[in-house]
């Protein structure tokens, strides 16, 4: 298993928060790989790039229907979440190879499947981050992305807003809002318009609706480890704490006891 260059760009795949990310493996991470891989649809021999892998949710699945006789490349940025990765694969597959690296400039082309499981609204850039993605297949070649859906985890993000601004964390200094959905993304339809302006062909989109209980470790992990973490992200040590309190004081005080974390999953093919 190999590394390319460490860069550190995307919010919520940072390595202080590999912990509670995994807490989200079972409950948000798996399930969301599991309807991406049923629709990527892997099969023995192929390359793929399996980007933004996290701790290896849809890469290891993928590194199994692959075989032997395949390869997954399983980029990601941030090195203790691929060392987690690691760590579940152990050496039963040497066709998965790890590395820690922004996906947006993967220098490789030519696989036969790119899959990208909650990762593409994280970019600096989507629509680039994306189109490189696109451009790391083969001719043919199919790509398949998940995102959030245009409400998911809503009242979610309201909460966490309400918290920092109601409590005596510093004002947000620069961007720091939360980084979840795409414009693009509004619809399963508008979302496949867009991959198709990308250079996919015979793109089809879905939404595959989920709903979470809610406990406050899980509601405290998707801020931790979603892009809700860019709007709390400047905090220190003890304003994340006090904003944290008040976060999980409104849910209970609200009674907000499921979340929403609806996802759409596109798939199409790079034009010949």
């Amino acid at each position: 298993m190999g590394d390319s260059g460490t860069e550190r760009g995307l919010t919520a795949r940072s390595d202080d928060t590999a912990i509670e990310f995994g807490e989200l493996d079972e409950a948000l991470w798996d399930p969301a790989a599991r309807a991406t891989v049923l629709r990527s649809h892997p099969v023995f021999d192929e390359r793929v790039l399996d980007a933004c892998s996290g701790d290896g949710a849809s890469a290891l699945p993928t590194a199994e229907l692959v075989g032997p006789g395949g390869l997954v490349d399983a980029v990601e940025q941030s090195e203790a979440l691929v060392d987690l990765a690691r760590e579940e694969a152990g050496e039963r597959m040497p066709q998965l190879r790890l590395h820690i690296g922004d996906p947006t400039t993967w220098p490789h082309t030519g696989y036969d499947l790119v899959q990208c499981v909650l990762g593409i609204s994280l970019f600096d850039d989507v629509e680039d981050g994306t189109r490189h993605l696109v451009e790391c297949l083969r001719p043919g070649g199919r790509a398949v992305f998940t995102v959030w859906a245009r409400r998911a985890l809503e009242p979610l993000p309201e909460l966490l807003a309400e918290a920092r601004t109601s409590g005596d964390a510093p004002a947000p200094s620069g961007a720091t809002g939360a980084s979840l959905t795409i414009p693009e993304a509004e619809t399963a339809g508008t979302f496949a318009h867009w991959l198709a302006g990308l250079g996919l062909v015979g793109v089809r989109a879905e939404a595959v609706t989920r709903h979470l209980d809610l406990t406050p470790e899980l509601a405290w992990a998707l801020v931790m480890s979603t892009g809700l973490r860019a709007s709390i992200g400047d905090l220190d040590e003890a304003a994340l704490d006090g904003v944290r309190e008040r976060f999980l004081s409104a849910i209970e005080e609200r009674g907000v006891a499921t979340v929403d974390i609806t996802t759409l999953i596109a798939v199409g093919r790079r034009t010949e």
